[in-house]
């Protein structure tokens, strides 16, 4: 018994010593970074999450670009704005493809927009930027069904009469139905089941991609899916939401009008593509692609107007300023259109900084070199991850004079003129640039300006100090936190 022991911890610290010594030799072909350790590679240090922090301190050591090891795969990071665009632009397309890793599979299965690669990828984005166009973003018909929610959005806060109220709900809601008129053809009211699982369900899986779980799920699938908490929510929610999209699906087929929305204009490629033997268009892209739209649509856009909120409590001179500028060229009462963001520079400027200031997508989703390339003079192989730090760019103290303050000078010339910034990059950059930028853009100027015509926003009484330290997630998001929408 003993003897089997032995050859058991041998056989294990032989396969410990050749991975070490493959890692070895693997880092001879990649950029500087910490020695990796079996099994874990850099997760130790990085306590199994990819923190701006650990970044900043190891860009502080190797430089604007360095490799980290999660478990056994090497990733490289991208720091600064110089580094993220030459290495984002300079060999575009040899780094746009995605990382199709176990956990990434988990989400996608290689389907949709976000996940998805090649052929697949391009057939897909194309048509969604068409169609996107088609369906009016952009233009007057999509900035109406925005003006909508935000005034849906204005009446539910009324009828708070200015007392204590946390946003995330009501917000959420908001920007989730621009996203599912835009993708379904209508819209939920707050109280409906079918959105708040909706809503619940892009919480649960945006908690689970940058959490331990994540990296346990990659390594022992079996074992994380069945004893960690998060992986399970996670995937009960992937399930809950493509059950939900499905069934969206199948309420449009047969319908002969009124399928002026993405799954009708989806479903008639499908019906005109079926013979040809390139096209990518059925049932599974469809239910990712909407997926992905969703998740991508709904998080980040609503996650930054609960910033917006929160930083006009907690800068009270900057409010006011907004709430002048908008008096001035709009008054009390006009609907807010895209146009008028010509007129309103200060306000602008705020909008951008606060996209800067919180920062809510610290790393971009990950790319994946399709071919042997080079960047920033370092020889990347094929089949390698690559990270663009987005923080440090909407941070780098090359590009921004006071960039760990919250500060709409950043946008302002001397003359109060609205001046746009090569290092405002909060949608990344290169081939796989956000889609849904135009529509976010739309979103956030809309609804932030409405907010701010009707409300002051305060902190509720008792309450002192605000606090801004963000929430670690996928998205960086605020702390929880109640506010009074004061009518003006």
């Amino acid at each position: 018994m003993l003897t089997v022991s032995v050859v058991l911890v041998c056989l294990a610290a032989s396969l410990l010593l050749m991975q070490f010594l493959g890692m070895q030799w693997k880092r001879r072909q990649l950029p500087p970074g910490p020695a990796p350790l079996p099994l874990v590679g850099n997760l130790l240090q990085m306590k199994f999450q990819i923190h701006h922090d650990i970044l900043r301190k190891m860009a502080s050591t190797y430089g604007n670009i360095f490799t980290l090891w999660l478990s056994s795969i090497p990733v490289v990071v991208l720091q600064g704005y110089q580094a993220v665009k030459e290495g984002m632009t300079a060999h575009a397309e040899e780094v746009a493809g995605r990382p199709l890793r176990r956990a990434f599979r988990f989400l996608t299965n290689g389907n949709g927009v976000m996940f998805s690669n090649g052929h697949l990828w391009k057939q897909q984005r194309r048509f969604g930027l068409l169609t996107m166009r088609k369906l009016g973003v952009g233009k007057q018909s999509q900035e109406r069904r925005i003006q909508e929610e935000a005034c849906h959005l204005v009446q539910y806060l009324r009828n708070t009469k200015g007392k204590p109220v946390d946003p995330t709900v009501p917000v959420t809601h908001a920007v989730s139905n621009v996203i599912c008129a835009l993708i379904l053809g209508r819209r939920f009211s707050i109280e409906d089941k079918r959105l708040l699982r909706l809503i619940e369900a892009v919480d649960d899986i945006s908690a689970f991609t940058n959490s331990i779980s994540f990296y346990v799920h990659d390594r022992l699938p079996w074992i994380a899916a069945c004893f960690l908490t998060r992986c399970k929510k996670a995937l009960a929610s992937i399930r809950a939401m493509r059950a939900l999209l499905e069934e969206e699906i199948e309420s449009h087929k047969g319908k002969i009008d009124g399928n002026e929305d993405f799954i009708g204009y989806y479903l008639d490629q499908m019906a005109k593509t079926k013979e040809d033997a390139d096209a990518t268009y059925d049932k599974a892209n469809l239910t990712q692609t909407v997926f992905d739209l969703f998740l991508a649509g709904t998080e980040t856009t609503a996650t930054t107007l609960r910033w917006a909120l929160l930083y006009m409590v907690a800068y009270p001179d900057v409010q006011e300023k907004v709430h002048k500028e908008l008096d001035a060229v709009l008054g009390s009462s006009r609907l807010i259109c895209y146009t008028d963001r010509k007129n309103l520079p200060y306000t602008n400027a705020v909008i951008h900084e606060i996209q800067r200031y919180s920062n809510i997508v610290l790393i971009a989703l990950p790319r994946y070199t399709v071919k042997d390339t080079e960047l920033l003079g370092f020889p990347i192989p094929k089949d390698t991850i690559v990270l663009a730090n987005i923080d440090s760019v909407l941070s780098d103290p090359e590009k921004w004079e006071t960039p760990d303050q919250f500060n709409p000078g950043h946008f302002l010339d001397k003359d109060g003129n609205f001046v746009h910034r090569e290092a405002f990059l909060p949608f990344s950059i290169g081939h796989r640039v956000c889609m849904g930028e135009l529509l976010a853009t739309l979103e956030l100027f809309i609804i932030f300006c409405t907010l701010m015509q009707a409300f002051t926003f305060t902190l509720p009484d008792g309450v002192k100090e605000v606090n801004t330290k963000f929430v670690f997630s996928t998205t960086m998001k605020p702390p929880p936190h109640q506010l009074c929408a004061i009518p003006r």
